[in-house]
């Protein structure tokens, strides 16, 4: 329970709630610093489970910043990537009651719910207490519209499927998107599962909340924001990219631990644009006979690397040779921000395809689950700013140390007319995300606009 002594000079007071996953709670607490560092006079109460109080509780934040916790109704962030659709259904039909009665306590009173789109029960929470709510979806644009128009993957015949048989069809009836293969669409739009019911259940209550920020830049997905926004008639609002990147330049944190090495002098010694970063993400784990096919590829390629290897840091450490650095954790936006690194291979996670679009960066692809092939199929296809590492999405093949050598070489060859075109690319698309954010940009222009709607709204 936050601490009742706030000022009451607040001109509004915003509960976030967010997936308690990190996926979810980064990009919604990137947002609320936002909002706090652009106005003193809006209080955030920042509500997460016990568990994640314990994660970030200690985590640097603005004073008009608290925290508000509800029980550890849902499977733990340590093994939640074992059963994510158990973890899901929790989310779903176990934050609800909780999260209610913390409002009703709160003070003071509360003027706007922001609550992340998955948790759709906060929109009914909302309307039960007179309460306006702001929808939050962490992943692209593209995919929010996927998920939106499930019923046409079904009415075409798309739904469910067998995409190792169909997974090369390809969808070119949702508005806005350019031309799929269904093997890129979500994975969980492949089954027919209860999780998949309760997300297109989330989809029918927007109607119901006041408007819908997106983490995504106008000028990154213009087709299908455009066409998102006639098909509403509240506002919405793309904020992306939302990230630290204030933080950046700050030197603090650059250590892995007493037992590791500074990473960041290891990059000041290389050559810029000649290191490839390399991280998987935090929640699915790569097999570990892939893993020692990617750590005798990256060995055999030459190539001087950065990976990020987790819990396999000290087993593929001693496999990797003398030209890369293998880390269990790092700062990635300050990494993949550093002048010695060249490319960025990732497994596509929406928070780290922004954070290497806004650092200019080319990607080799390595989507394991979620929204990350959908996002792989911009990179590559819509973008045309990286490879595909693997064959096809969702077919579990193992890519073998010759392949992984081969494509890695080629990717950081800076003169091959190749990598100077999808460099230039990606440089391109830098710009715009920077420009975004930057004074006067479309997504800070949207921030101020989101800003100016919920100070404007009565306290309950």
């Amino acid at each position: 329970m936050p601490s009742n002594n706030v000022s009451r000079s607040r001109s509004c007071h915003v509960v976030a709630m967010a997936v308690p996953g990190r996926g979810h709670i980064n990009p919604m607490m990137n947002f609320c610093k936002l909002l706090a560092s652009r106005r003193d006079d809006v209080l955030i109460t920042f509500v997460v489970t016990e568990e994640w109080l314990g994660l970030i509780g200690s985590d640097s934040k603005p004073d008009n910043i608290r925290f508000g916790t509800i029980p550890n109704v849902t499977p733990s962030e340590r093994v939640r990537a074992t059963n994510l659709l158990g973890f899901l259904e929790a989310v779903m039909t176990k934050m609800e009651d909780p999260f209610e009665q913390l409002l009703k306590r709160l003070e003071p009173p509360v003027t706007t719910i922001l609550a992340d789109t998955f948790l759709f029960w906060a929109v009914s929470v909302g309307n039960r207490m007179s309460i306006p709510v702001a929808s939050f979806f962490p992943m692209s644009a593209s995919v929010f519209s996927m998920f939106l128009h499930f019923d046409l993957l079904v009415q075409n015949g798309h739904h469910p499927i067998d995409i190792s048989e169909r997974g090369e069809e390809r969808v070119d009836y949702i508005p806005g998107l350019s031309s799929t293969r269904i093997a890129d669409f979500p994975s969980l739009l492949h089954m027919q599962n209860p999780t998949l019911t309760r997300f297109v259940q989330a989809y029918s209550w927007l109607p119901r909340a006041q408007c819908l920020l997106l983490t995504s830049v106008s000028e990154l997905e213009p087709q299908v924001i455009d066409s998102l926004k006639s098909m509403f008639s509240f506002p919405i609002y793309p904020v992306g990219p939302v990230l630290p990147y204030f933080n950046i330049r700050d030197s603090s944190s650059v250590t892995t631990g007493s037992d590791n090495l500074n990473y960041f002098q290891w990059l000041d010694s290389q050559p810029c644009n000649s290191v490839l970063y390399v991280s998987f993400g935090s929640v699915y784990s790569v097999a570990s006979a892939q893993v020692d096919e990617i750590a005798a590829g990256l060995r055999d390629s030459g190539v001087r690397f950065l990976w990020v290897a987790r819990g396999e840091a000290s087993r593929v450490r001693e496999v990797c040779g003398e030209m890369g650095l293998v880390v269990p954790w790092c700062n990635q936006l300050k990494v993949l921000s550093h002048s010695s690194i060249g490319g960025f291979w990732t497994h596509c996670g929406w928070n780290s395809t922004v954070e290497g679009l806004f650092s200019g960066l080319p990607f080799l692809t390595f989507p394991l689950g979620i929204d990350q092939v959908s996002n792989s199929k911009a990179a590559v296809e819509d973008w045309k700013i990286g490879w595909r590492v693997k064959g096809q999405a969702g077919v579990e093949t193992l890519v073998k140390r010759e392949e992984i050598c081969g494509i890695v070489k080629r990717f950081m060859n800076l003169e091959s007319n190749e990598g100077k075109e999808i460099r230039s690319r990606a440089r391109k698309l830098q710009k715009i995300c920077q420009e975004a954010a930057a004074k006067g940009g479309s997504s800070e222009t949207n921030v101020d606009a989101f800003i100016r709607y919920i100070t404007q709204l009565p306290s309950h």
